[in-house]
């Protein structure tokens, strides 16, 4: 491998025919470029993906409720029904599965927005009553005050949890929203946190741009009564999502006399479910952009098994002369394949370097923008170093049929060829 003569050799082969060595070490350049490309984009759309999903539990559950389809006990199809406080009560005495409930009513109803003001500043944002339990299903931070607690709901305080936009619209740069007051739809409620929210982009300036205020206050303060609009759970560490939203489903319909075979009136979605589709999606992609990236590599490995043919055909009567005065078979196979592995280490090491410098380059272009489901871009140092020795081997691999051939070539035979 160190022998100073073979490195002569190889060297002076590569300088005599510089196209064809160029063109033989793009085909192995482009395969590693082109599988770390791939790979990395695959892991930029899957981190955008992911990103989007980090702010929420991702086993949790939404039910609401829609229109009957089916007649049952005497009721009629069509039938509009609603949630109650005491659907709340027996989700957590009936369902053992269940680690967070967070009922949840909107005012002005799905996606309806609200007046909100404070002195002669007005603006419409959404306006929830919510439980403590809200706070495990969808992730927030405080840079100041808490979130709605037990005592809150308890004795029905006129408390208010705002988002980072509503401080931003309603109060000055440097004042202190905490112990303020605004004022919902003519009732005041005193500001006691604010919270950021982990989106990106327009969910982020949606999410923060909405109040939440304790459920009971809710109820009590717009006239809402025992009635609530959806439920948000989760179940407990270890059990799968689909056994709470099927247990769940089935207490809300009997609760409410539905059609046990009537489950689109009870409307749902399970983001437990949802991740691991895209997981199971990604995956694919993943394994996909393997299959085109190492059939690309595969190609640029035959043209150098190809190429290197064609040099031991060129080179046969110097391989006769070696043979001649004494040169074994491995000091025949060893000088083939170290030229094979010279090109191929050479040109995947050129291609690793340019894909992660692009990947790099595109990744750090987007840092601070949204940029949708697609962020930072990137491959493991790991992958692209196995991906870097795996095309050495298969350097070796394309060198050792054309080394087999030169070991065979007949001293007498190849001091004859012209």
């Amino acid at each position: 491998m160190f022998d100073y003569d073979k490195w002569q050799e190889i060297f002076h082969t590569i300088r005599k025919n510089k196209l064809r060595t160029a063109l033989t070490m793009f085909g192995v350049f482009w395969g590693i470029f082109m599988l770390l490309i791939l790979l990395g984009s695959g892991n930029g759309l899957k981190n955008g993906v992911n990103r989007d999903f980090s702010g929420r539990a991702k086993n949790s559950i939404f039910m609401w409720t829609q229109r009957t389809t089916m007649s049952y006990k005497g009721f009629k199809p069509g039938r509009w029904f609603r949630y109650k406080n005491s659907d709340a009560a027996a989700l957590k005495e009936n369902i053992p599965e269940l680690g967070y409930l967070a009922p949840k009513n909107q005012l002005g109803g799905w996606q309806g927005a609200n007046n909100v003001s404070r002195g002669n500043k007005t603006s419409a944002f959404d306006v929830y009553g919510d439980y403590p339990d809200f706070q495990h299903l969808k992730y927030m931070t405080f840079p100041k005050g808490r979130f709605i607690n037990d005592l809150d709901i308890k004795e029905k305080r006129k408390v208010v949890v705002i988002g980072q936009n509503a401080v931003d619209v309603l109060f000055e740069k440097d004042e202190e929203p905490i112990g303020e007051y605004i004022k919902i739809n003519g009732v005041f409620f005193q500001v006691i946190g604010v919270f950021a929210s982990y989106a990106s982009g327009e969910n982020k300036m949606r999410e923060e741009s909405s109040l939440h205020v304790p459920f009971s206050t809710f109820q009590t303060a717009f006239n809402y009564g025992d009635n609530i609009g959806w439920f948000a759970m989760a179940p407990k560490d270890g059990v799968p999502s689909e056994i709470l939203e099927e247990k769940a489903r089935a207490l809300l319909m009997e609760r409410h006399n539905i059609h046990p075979e009537d489950v689109s009136a009870v409307g749902s979605f399970n983001l437990g479910e949802e991740y691991a589709k895209i997981q199971g999606l990604f995956t694919g992609i993943n394994v996909f952009n393997w299959i085109v990236g190492i059939g690309t590599l595969l190609a640029g490995v035959i043209g150098v098994s190809n190429i290197m043919l064609i040099i031991v055909k060129e080179r046969t009567k110097e391989i006769g002369i070696r043979k001649s005065v004494g040169a074994g078979p491995w000091s025949i196979i060893s000088l083939i394949l170290q030229e094979s592995i010279v090109l191929t280490a050479l040109a995947g090491y050129i291609g690793l370097l340019l894909g992660v410098g692009i990947l790099e380059m595109i990744s750090t272009l987007l840092e601070g923008q949204d940029s949708g489901t697609f962020t930072n871009p990137e491959i493991s140092l790991e992958v692209a170093l196995w991906s870097l020795v795996v095309l050495i081997f298969f350097g070796a691999l394309a060198g050792l049929v054309p080394a087999s051939k030169a070991a065979k070539v007949d001293p007498i035979e190849a001091l004859r060829t012209e």
